[in-house]
């Protein structure tokens, strides 16, 4: 925790200008308007001094006419001032708004962008709810954060100063006592703030993560819970992170009204104090009654923005806790990016022959581990080709799919597409010229027709249509009340495993992709649905570089060739009645297994 606080004030302030300094006019104009409402604020009191000196000055020998005079004269600069200082107020205000929101927008849309740049390792070790509540959480945090320094710290600071010159041109024995017990206020305040609020609002804001991640966690996985009938058992285990939650919020909120009853003692003394001093300054005729109304007014103004100095201070802290997460997404380097010199991937889309992927002595394995999956691995796919990949769990085939697309880097060696190394090319342009099918397709909360024009946004809905259609998409569509523009729902789920998987080939047919990457892209259709969808899946792949993770190896007899995987090797090739007609393979076997 100690390490987190340490690294993020600075980084912190980092990201804050990162953003700032984007519009750096406008936010200039809201300091002008800011400071120009404090210096209006300050003459408040010294208006106020010279009305009451003039109200006062008739009992000292001044004709009355001329007290009344000075007096009307006096509270038409008051009104002057205040009038002054609300609409300073107000245009800061506005201003600041425009200025702030267009952050807010900037983070949220940064961070979405460099979220979607982390790894599939990064999402697979990371709750999805944790990291939409840190990215909606953070960006609120951010607001808070600097509105507390534009609308908190700002005007605070100006204030002490500004009180503190004034004062030291009428009263500057108030002026030398009101530096040293703001000096004293501030320095306690900060030091609380730092020492004691600090560690129990970074507890609070690691337990609100958690309970949100849980919570995520939860509801997503219902139709589980709802089959096993285990909502009592999650509603525990919600409550133990909930009731740490509970434990270390109550703890850090109490705290915090403790140290602002401590500042509140503070401020009643500061004033006390300069009354006293006042009255005394008064008696040894250093001082006029307008002085003691100077002091009162003066005082009761600066003590309002001392009042919220303690509020912003534990306002900052808790939001600086808050907004770590954020700023350490901002912060981190996806582990896969595009080189400084990357082109896009040239494919020649006139062209038949479009899509030769070459491994070039290969080497790979995941993360930390000793042991490499891919060692030396070198094999030609030429344009066109229908390559099955087939083997036991864990053998490589989902990795050989995974480097196609760079969704990891190779420890050595190169993969080529169309002669074009794919780690020298735009993971952009790459991803887009492979089209992938999976076993479970994911749809979006959105309708149809967008779903099938998900990789190729500015579709027609004629085209859209023709798509669904050689997909036998077309016909379940058709008898929706909606027809096209259906919810699917989340994920999906208002649609059938044969209906999702549908929708998926329909969105892979109208890419138009020179490399398609199916993994059992019918496992999830009856029969009858699998007969006609063979004859698309024929349609789509023609002219297109196929590769087919295979779980049913009966689905696979038609490829040009098919590729044994055993522990990270390519162990046989062939096409299925060469490789079965082997009495010893590998592949023989398990087409055997799967007979029985």
């Amino acid at each position: 925790m100690e390490k987190i606080q340490k690294t993020d004030r600075g980084a912190l302030m980092r990201f804050t200008w990162h953003y700032w300094r984007r519009r750096p006019v406008a936010g200039l104009i809201c300091v002008f308007f800011m400071m120009a409402a404090v210096a209006a604020d300050v003459f408040i009191p010294v208006m106020t001094s010279k009305i009451v000196n003039s109200m006062t000055s008739a009992l000292q020998g001044v004709p009355m006419a001329q007290a009344v005079d000075e007096s009307w004269r006096y509270f038409l600069g008051f009104a002057a001032t205040s009038l002054t200082y609300h609409l300073c107020h107000s245009t800061a205000i506005f201003c600041w708004n425009w200025f702030a929101v267009r952050n807010l927008y900037d983070i949220v849309t940064d961070g979405l962008a460099q979220v979607q740049r982390f790894s599939t390792d990064w999402h697979a070790n990371s709750f999805a709810g944790a990291t939409v509540r840190k990215l909606t959480r953070g960006m609120w945090s951010f607001d808070t954060f600097e509105d507390t320094i534009f609308m908190g710290f700002l005007p605070s600071v100006c204030m002490v100063v500004f009180t503190t010159i004034m004062l030291a041109i009428t009263l500057p024995a108030i002026a030398i006592y009101s530096t040293i017990m703001v000096a004293i206020y501030v320095g306690v305040s900060v030091w609380m703030s730092l020492k004691i609020l600090a560690p129990r609002f970074t507890l609070s804001a690691a337990a609100d993560t958690r309970m949100g991640a849980r919570l995520a966690d939860i509801i997503t996985g219902i139709p589980t819970v709802k089959s096993f009938a285990t909502e009592h058992t999650e509603n525990q285990r919600f409550q133990t992170v909930a009731q740490e939650w509970k434990r270390v919020a109550l703890r850090a909120w109490q705290t915090s009204h403790a140290t602002d009853l401590i500042r509140a003692f503070l401020r009643i003394g500061l004033l006390l104090g300069a009354l006293g001093l006042t009255i005394w300054l008064w008696q040894t005729g250093k001082a006029k009654p307008g002085d003691l109304a100077l002091v009162i007014t003066a005082f009761f103004i600066l003590g309002g923005y001392l009042r919220d100095i303690g509020r912003h201070i534990n306002d900052l802290q808790r939001s600086a806790s808050e907004v770590t997460d954020v700023v350490e997404f901002w912060q981190q380097q996806p582990d896969i990016r595009d080189h400084e010199t990357a082109q896009a991937l040239k494919i020649n889309c006139t062209s038949d022959q479009r899509g030769e992927i070459v491994f070039d002595n290969v080497c790979f394995g995941y993360g930390k581990h000793d042991r490499l999956l891919f060692n030396d691995l070198s094999l030609t796919i030429q344009p066109g080709e229908k390559i099955a990949l087939v083997g036991m769990s864990g053998s490589g085939k989902t990795s050989f799919v995974k480097l196609v697309q760079r969704l990891y880097d190779v420890n050595s060696g190169e993969i080529r597409i169309d002669g074009q190394n794919i780690a020298a090319v735009t993971q952009q342009s790459l991803r887009q010229a492979i089209a992938l099918v999976p076993q479970e397709p994911i749809l979006f909360h959105r309708t149809l027709a967008e779903n099938i024009a998900y990789g190729r946004p500015g579709a027609s809905m004629e085209q859209i249509v023709d798509a669904a259609r050689q997909a036998y998409a077309d016909d379940f569509i058709a008898h929706l009340p909606d027809g096209y523009q259906t919810l699917v729902g989340e994920r999906g789920i208002k649609l059938s495993g044969g209906e999702r998987q549908r929708v998926a080939i329909a969105r892979a047919i109208l890419a138009d992709c020179p490399i398609l990457i199916m993994d059992e892209a019918t496992s999830s259709l009856d029969s009858v649905s699998e007969h006609e969808i063979q004859k698309a899946m024929a349609h789509l792949m023609h002219g297109r570089t196929t590769l087919t993770i295979a779980h049913r190896l009966a689905t696979i007899r038609q490829v040009d060739r098919i590729l044994v995987f055993e522990k990270g090797k390519i162990v046989e090739q062939g096409n299925h009645d060469s490789l079965i007609a082997r009495p010893d393979s590998l592949y023989r076997r398990l087409h055997d297994m799967q007979a029985l």
